[in-house]
């Protein structure tokens, strides 16, 4: 099986080959420094793979799938450009059935991104199940590393000259049109767009989304207890998501607390009136690279966790 990692040299990418190296199922295609922004040997590198990582800017993901011509080529992006398109499958295959069906017979799957990874795996599951209605007024924030930003961001918190203002945590997405919000309404089925404020931190990896819910505005008698539960039966067939007891047992959680891992633990805390769920992993794993792996992993019909850091 020949793998291309177009964009080898992104953060992302560099993870995804750092998860394939040792695979002795897989042939990885690798262009020469000099002719890795070649048009001409990208082309031909995209046209003669198996399957091939898009770990590229929106614009130059679009152009890649473009320069394909071979109907056999699979292709697994990791940008935003075609995670609300038409003809793509949403690469979250714990969420259904017919989203795991979608990655196995899929030719051009859309890799989920950071936060909205965070978002789904807790929303997704409560709107289907009708505990939470679809047009529930959502607000998320949502804690990552740097190392989400890509090299320019690396690079700046990592500089001996880091000015003071990368040591505190920074909110963006000021003017709620974060890049990941139309998949997160898309994908969850909902009526309105979340509140969403995410949050980058002087730390390299890691990522810790939060949702809060009141049971007030639920559907039924909801508890804290009820929601954890119901979490915890959806993907109580999923090994890379698990949940967490209720109320985790720790007075914190610890943003970068899977950070190296490619799974993922749901955390429901809360009282009589209101709880919050939030989604602890990594950025770079199931965030990231990791979940672009384990796409592939279904793709070629070997198990999902084959080369991932558990």
């Amino acid at each position: 099986m020949k793998i291309y990692i177009d964009g080898s040299a992104g953060t992302t990418g560099l993870q995804i080959y750092d998860r394939l190296a040792n695979r002795r199922d897989l042939e990885l295609v690798i262009l020469p420094d000099a002719l890795r922004k070649d048009s001409s040997a990208r082309k031909e590198a995209l046209n003669n793979c198996d399957i091939a990582f898009l770990c590229l800017p929106d614009d130059a993901a679009r152009e890649a799938v473009a320069m394909i011509e071979n109907p056999a080529v699979r292709v697994i992006d990791a940008s935003t450009a075609h995670r609300t398109a038409d003809g793509w499958a949403y690469g979250f295959p714990e969420l259904s059935d017919g989203h795991r069906a979608a990655v196995e017979k899929g030719k051009r799957i859309a890799n989920p991104g950071c936060h909205a990874t965070g978002f789904i795996v807790s929303v997704y599951p409560l709107v289907k199940l009708g505990l939470v209605p679809a047009d529930y007024p959502f607000t998320c924030f949502s804690l990552t590393g740097y190392s989400g930003g890509g090299k320019k961001m690396i690079a700046d918190y990592e500089s001996p000259e880091k000015p003071i203002n990368l040591n505190a945590p920074r909110i963006y997405g000021l003017t709620q049109a974060h890049k990941h919000l139309p998949e997160m309404q898309k994908i969850c089925g909902l009526t309105r767009a979340p509140i969403f404020a995410p949050i980058v931190d002087d730390y390299y990896k890691g990522m810790a989304t939060t949702v809060t819910l009141h049971f007030d505005l639920l559907s039924g008698r909801q508890t804290a207890r009820s929601v954890r539960e119901a979490l915890d039966d959806y993907y109580q067939y999923q090994r890379l998501i698990n949940v967490a007891p209720l109320n985790w047992g720790t007075p914190m959680i610890d943003a970068n607390a899977f950070a190296g891992r490619d799974g993922l633990m749901l955390i429901v805390s809360g009282n009589d009136t209101r709880v919050t769920v939030t989604a602890l992993f990594d950025n770079l794993g199931k965030g990231a690279s990791g979940a672009a792996v384990q796409n592939m992993n279904i793709l070629m019909g070997v198990d999902e966790l084959t080369g991932l850091n558990l």
